[in-house]
């Protein structure tokens, strides 16, 4: 499966990266923002196209033509401002839905934002914008008719393994925090599994292996 991550450069996009570079079963390429940017994929055997999703629709269309599927896993970070967040993480998010629809690619895998359905925990005020934006590229996403699967991490960690998850259709049941390996490693077992289409996954640490805790959730 010929998959481009948009969003490679961030942390969960350089994990999701590594991971692939090492598996049979994909053939990965990052969509980064720079030039400077693809010495870290060189490295790992992993090409990279640079474009950015803050270019006209019609231009990223161009760069994700003939792939098999697309993972989003771009924001704007903490450090921007609103007017960045909307920019990145919703309209860049609602483009890139729509250059896979342009160019008939079916699977669209977003990694969103645990309790971006729930207005009344979008605390603290700055937040705001944040979950907006993720609220409305999911919603989007769900009416836009292609595969997707929408992964919502809680708080995300830095621990180098995954350890195990738990996945909720209610993020009012969910731990406190989750590692980015965790994210990535679910991210692998949910492309081909055609069981988590049209799925959204609230998911945090937990107790169950992720294959485990993927199957319990699909049924």
């Amino acid at each position: 499966m010929k998959v481009i991550i948009i969003g490679a450069n961030g942390k969960v996009g350089r994990l999701i990266a590594q991971k692939m570079s090492t598996s049979h079963d994909f053939e990965p390429t990052a969509l980064i923002r720079k030039e400077e940017q693809k010495e870290y994929f060189d490295s790992i055997g992993v090409p990279s196209i640079v474009e950015s999703i803050e270019s006209q629709q019609e231009t990223i269309a161009k760069a994700i033509k003939g792939f098999d599927a697309v993972i989003f896993s771009a924001g704007s970070g903490g450090a921007t401002g609103a007017d960045k967040t909307i920019e990145v993480d919703l309209f860049g998010a609602v483009k890139s839905i729509e250059a896979a629809k342009a160019n008939g690619i079916s699977r669209f895998v977003m990694v969103g934002a645990a309790l971006s359905d729930n207005p009344e925990s979008w605390q603290p005020a700055s937040m705001k914008p944040y979950y907006i934006a993720k609220h409305l590229a999911d919603k989007e996403l769900k009416r836009s008719g292609l595969d997707y699967t929408i992964l919502r991490p809680v708080l995300l960690t830095d621990d180098e393994k995954a350890g195990k998850i738990r996945i909720e259709s209610d993020p009012n049941l969910l731990n406190n925090e989750i590692p980015r390996a965790a994210v990535a490693e679910t991210i692998l077992e949910v492309l081909p599994n055609e069981k988590t289409f049209g799925k959204v996954m609230e998911m945090s640490a937990g107790n169950l292996e992720i294959k485990e805790a993927i199957a319990q959730f699909v049924g």
